[in-house]
């Protein structure tokens, strides 16, 4: 931030006010508070060096939840050995930090706001450390009982999208004159006549459509009509809809051959909070992934924390609700962290990002006590303006709740509508609109919403007792739109519903109905219960501290009725709502790029290359992240991020049990590869699609339907985050362009399901992925994520990708083509190249399916998968398992260069003990290729035609490795991407 601020000390300080003797409330600060090792404790005064000059105290703003104060609270309870009133704060956390420099009040506030704190939620006192002011809330107040009205009569066109644009209703011409001529209907006046309410629309009104009909619940370009013409062949044709066509039409041929098969396991997909498919006749595994991008730009920790904790909410609102939580994975996507340059107004360092995300899912899942089993880091350029932040959550629900099909959602007129979890504030307001539109240095802070782990793990607690009892009849999430869609979504099942305002409990005073309608402030679910069970489900929350408030009803009658104080504010036609939205009609234009393999020197030193590659930013080791995160908590996580007596060998898939009854688990993989599409949009989507399936396999995962009843689930999200790809003349000239590669990528997810018989389950799409400022702007390369997960029948047979043991032989599994292009080798010297790799899907499948067979023989020591850094990286990451060597021979008729770091998919290299050999070459036959055997020396050495071409230790790659880009130039340009997955990586567990 461009501040000096000397040494920095901080201070953890608590406020109580709750009657104690002096010894008490000694005792209870070193007993209770205290970390002897790291603290020191101080009653009433405030220690600093004399050489500090400033101070600030970050406090919480009334009403906020005060995780750490409720948390010392319930402490103090226990220490005394006696309740203390839950709805009561007694004790209230705050942080104060010293500086030793003297720093004006306005840098000191900019540190506070910026990096300390977040305005929405906290006070900030800043100033002279001799003038130090304390702060302690005191709640008090409510909203603001304020309903305004806004005219759209006699608008021109103009206004009418200058009105869009200045209350961030991210609505375009056509949608704005559809929800005019909605209000001059005879009949729309005359029900709003009947209701009590004016012709004009009232601004809590237009927030719902604009909230419901936004890019980002409505997703209207995926539902398009898309005009694509490939201009290099002169094909022509229409697409009604790319969700239509390529996914939930891809997935429907899917489960018509599983089903054909006796495979049933598919029971919900693309039709609620999260896909659901079936692992046994008692349970389902539910698994949900989203994108947090846009708030993780602004408020890296806040996006992210909130990213992390709203996908939670995902699995556990599916269907009636209540799913035990099994496993968090994440893939982020930043700037180079090291950038030097001139940032952007409003645009943050990618360093600050990478940190505060970090942070943000640290907290979200090590505090839920939800394991993060896997993930990735790609790094490039054109996420430094707006960073990439795919959150996903898997779940175990039972088949059966309170006698129901868990899945099912059903709501009957007259149910209660009943908020449960957090109270609502400012933040988070606009964050689904927010998220639909381009950021820019006016981007609102108020649209990120705050996280609060403590609240939600209550309230996850919560869901799954209630459920079991029967108590709640479904369930959904408030994330974006909040209550208006939560409501909104639920209502459709019953055809309408009553909401009172003035009954949802508030975070601090001075909201407006429309603010505490579309708020989306976290940790909060909407349920839907009969009236019979509501006493029962109130007590339930007061035994278990959580706060549920009943708000209104459902009805039949066809409308959104919401009121505050018995005053209308809203009364929409639910048809309008959500079937009113205009479609929208697109051009997509594909003109393959002009690309050439390089000239490259003959005489490199390829184990300088292989050392460079290991220690570039998006191959090298991402430890540091990963034991931030834990992974180990619930006790189920069989392989694990980085494995080996080490601790360092990276691993390609995630497996976790599901529970401790059986050896039944789950392989959880990614697959991303977003440099590809700058040579091909369609081989990127494949390669991705493909890099994940091989993950899974390389664990001891085998593909579905393979066998009539076999009863293997796959069950996989689609993310697709891309920049703006509506054509502008002026504003996106290359719209048509970035139209066609998307189009481009969701034909691979088509061929792709339909080669492996995968299905889709759930997803998501980012679709205004930009950053605009100073007439810059900063567009992220189109990129698509596949969340993969499997079933896997026995945990105890899965592999690991580290070498075993001396004297097992080494085999490539697959085959070796000459593509280096998109390729990290390419990328060390500035290089892009043309040949791509290219998935041959039939060839794919039967080598899957081999190596199935030969794990249920054992004749797999170990499997990794090649990927980034192609074979040379591969090998190196199997010796850092137990420090063995392996001694290699290329002996392919591919130059040399390709042979080391092609990055081809649908390759492996395996182990094989010296007395499975014969078996193991007799059931792959040309599918493998001898390539040498693993040796104690400690030192990889590879040879071709006679000489030695790789030597060098492998503790000393290790150590590369391990310690990342250190005294190296990193090139992230445009043109050439940089990709980690978890077959390079270990992922992010």
């Amino acid at each position: 931030m461009g501040l000096r601020t000397g040494r920095v000390q901080s201070t953890a300080v608590y406020s109580v006010r709750y009657p104690v003797t002096d010894q008490q409330l000694h005792d209870f600060a070193t007993r209770c508070l205290q970390d002897p090792v790291l603290h020191d404790v101080a009653l009433d005064e405030l220690r600093h060096e004399p050489a500090f000059k400033s101070y600030i105290l970050v406090a919480k703003l009334p009403g906020v939840t005060d995780d750490e104060g409720i948390s010392a609270q319930n402490a103090l309870g226990d220490f005394l050995n006696q309740p203390l009133d839950t709805h009561t704060q007694h004790i209230f956390s705050k942080r104060l930090y010293f500086l030793e420099q003297e720093l004006p009040e306005s840098s000191l506030r900019r540190l506070a706001e910026e990096l300390l704190g977040n305005k929405l939620i906290n006070r900030f006192e800043v100033g002279p450390i001799s003038q130090i002011r304390d702060y302690t809330p005191r709640p008090g107040g409510g909203a603001e009982s304020i309903t305004n009205l806004v005219s759209l009569t006699g608008l021109s066109d103009e206004a009418l999208v200058q009105l869009s644009k200045d209350n961030l209703y991210a609505l375009n011409l056509e949608e704005m004159q559809a929800v005019r001529a909605y209000y001059a209907s005879p009949e729309t006046q005359q029900e709003r006549q009947a209701a009590g309410l004016p012709t004009d629309p009232t601004d809590c009104e237009l927030e719902i459509v604009a909230q419901t009909w936004s890019e980002h619940c409505k997703h209207k370009e995926f539902s398009a009509v898309i005009k694509y013409k490939d201009l290099g062949t002169g094909e022509e044709k229409e697409i009604d809809s790319l969700f239509k066509t390529y996914i939930k039409n891809a997935t429907a041929e899917v489960d018509r051959q599983l089903r054909a098969n006796g495979n049933d396991w598919l029971i919900k997909v693309f039709s609620d909070n999260a896909g659901a498919v079936r692992i046994n006749p008692e349970s389902l595994f539910v698994w949900k992934v989203e994108t947090h991008n846009s708030p993780s730009a602004i408020d890296p920790y806040g996006g992210a924390i909130t990213g992390i904790l709203g996908n939670n909410r995902d699995p556990l609102a599916t269907g009636i609700g209540g799913a035990q939580l099994l496993f968090n994975t994440n893939v982020l996507c930043f700037g180079n962290p090291e950038f030097n340059g001139t940032l952007l107004t409003n645009q943050l360092h990618p360093r600050r990002i990478f940190e505060g995300v970090r942070k943000g899912i640290e907290d979200g899942g090590n505090k839920s006590g939800i394991p993060t089993v896997n993930g990735a880091i790609v790094f490039d350029d054109r996420y430094a303006g707006k960073p990439l932040v795919y959150c996903g959550t898997g779940a175990v629900m039972p088949m059966q709740l309170a006698g129901l099909d868990s899945w099912e959602k059903k709501i009957d007129a007259e149910d209660r509508i009943i908020m449960a979890g957090g109270r609502v504030g400012k933040d988070g307001i606009h964050g689904a609109t927010f998220s639909s539109i381009e950021l820019d240095e006016t981007s609102p802070a108020t649209a990120v919403q705050i996280g609060s782990p403590i609240t939600q793990k209550l309230a996850m607690d919560f869901l799954m007792i209630a459920t079991r009892r029967g108590l709640i009849k479904c369930s959904t999430d408030n994330g974006a739109g909040g209550l208006s869609s939560s409501i909104g979504e639920l209502a459709t099942i019953s055809s309408g519903a009553v909401v009172e305002l003035e009954k949802v409990p508030l975070k601090y005073p001075g909201l407006r109905p429309w603010e505490i309608f579309v708020s989306e402030s976290q940790e909060r679910f909407s349920l839907a219960v009969e009236p019979s069970k509501l006493e029962e489900l109130l007590a339930l929350g007061r035994e278990m501290e959580v706060e549920l408030t009943d708000i209104g009803y459902f009805t039949a009658d066809g409308f959104l009725d919401v009121r505050f104080d018995g005053a209308p504010v809203a009364h929409l036609n639910m048809e309008f709502l959500h079937d009113g939205v205009p479609r929208k009609t697109l051009e997509a234009e594909w003109q393959a790029p002009q690309a050439q393999e390089p000239q490259l020197a003959t005489d490199l030193d390829y184990t300088d290359v292989l050392t460079r590659l290991l220690g570039s930013l998006n191959i090298c080791s991402r430890e540091s992240v990963i034991r931030q995160y834990d992974h180990e908590v619930k006790g189920r996580t069989i392989i694990k991020p980085l494995m080996g007596a080490t601790g360092q060998a990276p691993q390609d898939a995630a497996v976790v049990r599901f529970n401790f009854e059986s050896w039944e688990g789950v392989a959880v993989s990614n697959g991303i590869l977003p440099r590809f599409g700058d040579l091909d949009a369609y081989h990127m989507s494949a390669g991705a699609f493909d890099e994940a399936v091989r993950q899974i396999i390389s664990v001891g995962g085998k593909l579905p339907n393979l066998a009539p009843g076999d009863n293997i689930f796959w069950s996989v999200n689609d993310n697709f985050c891309v920049p703006d790809s509506v054509y502008d003349p002026t504003g996106n000239p290359d719209g048509k362009q970035k139209l066609a590669k998307l189009v481009r990528m969701c034909e691979a997810l088509r061929d792709a399901t339909a080669a492996y018989c995968i299905p889709l389950t759930s997803g998501k799409d980012s679709m205004k992925n930009d950053f605009k400022a100073d007439g810059v702007k900063i567009s992220v390369p189109p990129t698509v994520l596949y969340s993969m997960t499997a079933k896997i029948e026995d945990v105890r047979h899965t592999i690991t990708s580290d070498f075993k043991q001396a004297d097992d032989v080494v085999y490539l599994l697959g085959e070796t083509y000459d593509e280096l292009g998109g390729s990290e080798f390419y990328q060390l010297f500035g290089e892009l190249g043309a040949n791509v790799p290219q998935v041959r899907f039939e060839q794919a499948k039967e080598l899957y399916t081999l190596i199935g067979q030969a794990n249920d023989q054992a004749l797999i020591q170990s499997c990794h998968d090649l990927s980034d850094g192609g074979l040379a990286v591969a090998l190196a990451e199997a010796t850092f398992g137990y420090g063995f060597g392996a001694e290699v021979e290329l002996k392919g008729e591919l130059s040399l260069a390709a042979q080391l770091f092609s990055e081809s998919h649908s390759r492996f290299v395996v182990t094989v003990a010296p007395e499975d050999v014969v078996a193991f070459e007799q059931h792959f036959g040309t599918r493998a290729t001898r390539l040498g055997v693993v040796t104690t020396d400690g030192q990889l050495t590879v040879k071709h035609a006679g000489q030695t071409v790789i030597s060098a230790a492998t503790a000393d790659l290790r150590y590369t490795w391990s310690n990342g880009p250190v005294n190296q130039v990193i090139g992230l340009g445009h043109d050439a991407l940089r990709n980690t997955n978890e077959s390079s990586t270990g992922g992010l567990g």
